[in-house]
């Protein structure tokens, strides 16, 4: 009988681990932001159990990146909608300009793209079979006159919704607009009747809201919700939402609005994140939904260097209304969700810490980026030498396309390193590793020559594009490769460069890293470390190799890897 017991506790005891195993499985930790770094402006679409996600690239190329997800917290680029330069370009543009806040949306079998393209053509769409591209080249739309379009489908009509002028195009005050709605043909692309105003200002004319824009519209349960970002995108940014009967309204808001806002928590909060907003919901895993917004995370004050990054949050159901849930102390940077995570296979890491190395020998990897366009003659890829840039009479302080290939800087606190192979033909050759905010903001950790002689050199940018002010310099002792270096530590970076892989030499350190901060820059984009060669107005057919690219980030809010 004794035994009989025995086995039984065992077999319970068994069961109840199999059960707690079972459980666990089927639980993960999402980890905010879910994009670290340059990811702004987030659209989301789920099609059976896959997520696509794309964010604001302004004139970087190419533009628009589609990354892919089965669980909102593994996310791996499986494209990009520009990926053409007969698509667009963006020569000419500063690098905050060129394409403003897309959004994905499916069909029929059919993927949509809407975008602005700033300060030229305006709004447009693009389509595709499968997100992973060939996309379609844009087709423009005139009528649709604003920012940030967004496709709504019911049955076989479609609705633009879009950030446009206010009423008469007369302002009552600074950042007075509206929201509204058009008519498209899915099939011909092209919209159908007039443009209907659905929110004028936004929550509550009264007291002159600003910036209403960012706008989707959801229907569930016989209500046809609009939500959208009403603040600007800064300190003061929040999410608002309308509801109807009707797709065209009218719209009433929420007696409870804002469902998102963190600047009403108090600035001196350990680890803070801001400036939350440009929100869109969807469907998680667990059938429950959520919402993928951006927010910064400064290292003090406003000041930030990693540019609007894409965070998430569960989404709770009031009395018909869809309230976002970040927790008592505003957004988290982690929540418990009940259903299994679902790794993907080659995918980089993308949230948290973390460390990888980017080699050269086969092909670029798609989070690299260029400046407003791609010219494949100015570079090669070989197992031996590993990205080889041709000089290119352009700069990174111009608005062309230099030779410059670069990834996003993805922490407060992290590293890019490279080893170069390169020698300058002249003073006006060089090539190294610059830390970019945008052309009139950067330092270039470089190798050149300076009276004859090979010299490492620490620039920094200024107002005038030919002219760049000289930081340090040391003499090379021997010729081969050089390796260099760039630490941030929020806001101080060190420069440090070694000529046999082991020793290293600061060539400079506490350098200000709010000289590269979105406050001091202005604009709306974020940091990217970039390999990068110049002959600096002169014609050339020097080359500059690059091995690898090796990055490593750890911010305190995080465990270490």
């Amino acid at each position: 009988m004794r035994l009989l017991r025995n086995r039984i506790l065992i077999s319970l005891l068994a069961a109840l681990a199999l059960c707690r195993l079972a459980a666990s499985a089927q639980t993960l930790e999402l980890v905010n932001p879910i994009l670290t770094g340059f990811y702004p402006d987030p659209s989301i679409v789920k099609v059976g159990p896959d997520y696509y996600l794309v964010n604001s690239t302004f004139a970087y190329f190419p533009g628009i990146p589609v990354m892919h997800s089965r669980d909102l917290k593994n996310w791996r680029q499986v494209g990009s909608v520009i990926s053409r330069p007969a698509q667009l370009n963006f020569l000419g543009d500063r690098m905050t300009r060129g394409l403003f806040a897309p959004a994905i949306a499916y069909h029929n079998g059919t993927y949509y793209v809407t975008c602005t393209l700033i300060d030229r053509k305006g709004n447009f769409v693009v389509t595709a079979k499968n997100p992973t591209g060939p996309w379609s080249d844009p087709v423009f739309l005139p009528e649709v006159r604003g920012i940030d379009p967004s496709l709504f489908f019911e049955g076989a009509k479609a609705y633009v919704i879009y950030n446009s002028d206010p009423p008469d195009n007369k302002p009552l005050y600074s950042g007075h607009r509206s929201i509204k709605m058009m008519e498209l043909n899915p099939q011909t692309l092209q919209t159908v009747g007039e443009a209907k105003m659905v929110v004028n200002g936004g929550v509550d004319l009264s007291k002159k809201p600003v910036w209403i824009e960012g706008p989707h519209l959801l229907k569930r349960n016989g209500w046809y919700y609009l939500y959208a970002a009403e603040g600007g995108t800064s300190v003061n940014h929040t999410e608002v939402i309308f509801r109807s009967r009707e797709a065209l309204g009218p719209f009433v808001p929420y007696e409870h609005n804002p469902i998102l806002s963190q600047r009403e928590l108090p600035p001196g909060r350990q680890h803070p994140i801001t400036s939350a907003g440009h929100a869109q919901f969807v469907e998680g895993p667990d059938g429950k939904t959520y919402a993928l917004f951006l927010a910064v995370r400064p290292y003090e004050d406003n000041y930030y260097n990693t540019g609007r990054e894409t965070f998430i949050v569960p989404v709770e159901w009031k009395d018909e209304w869809p309230v976002m849930n970040p927790g008592p102390q505003g957004v988290q940077y982690s929540y418990q969700a009940s259903y299994a995570e679902v790794k993907q296979s080659g995918a980089r890491p993308q949230s948290g810490n973390f460390a990888y190395t980017i080699t050269f020998d086969k092909q670029l990897d798609p989070a690299l980026l260029f400046l407003r366009t791609v010219d494949s003659s100015s570079f090669s890829l070989s197992k031996a030498k590993g990205l080889v840039l041709r000089l290119k009479p352009q700069t990174c302080a111009e608005t062309g396309n230099p030779a410059f290939i670069g990834k996003r800087q993805q922490h407060m606190h992290c590293s890019a390193e490279t080893e170069l192979t390169f020698a300058a033909k002249g003073a006006t050759e060089s090539a190294g590793l610059v830390a970019f905010q945008d052309e009139k903001h950067f330092y270039y950790l470089c190798q050149t020559v300076a009276g004859g002689q090979p010299v490492v050199q620490l620039l920094k940018s200024t107002d005038d594009p030919k002219q760049l002010e000289p930081l340090a310099q040391a003499p090379l002792k021997a010729a081969g490769p050089l390796r260099l270096r760039v630490n941030a530590e929020g806001a101080a970076y060190r420069f440090s460069f070694s000529e046999n892989g082991k020793a290293w030499t600061t060539l400079r350190d506490g350098v200000d890293g709010k000289f590269l901060s979105t406050q001091v820059a202005g604009g709306f984009i974020g940091c990217l470390f970039g390999l990068y060669g110049t002959s600096a107005g002169q014609p050339t057919t020097n080359t500059a190799a690059f091995k690898w690219l090796k990055y490593e980030g750890h911010d305190p809010m995080y465990k270490r890897p």
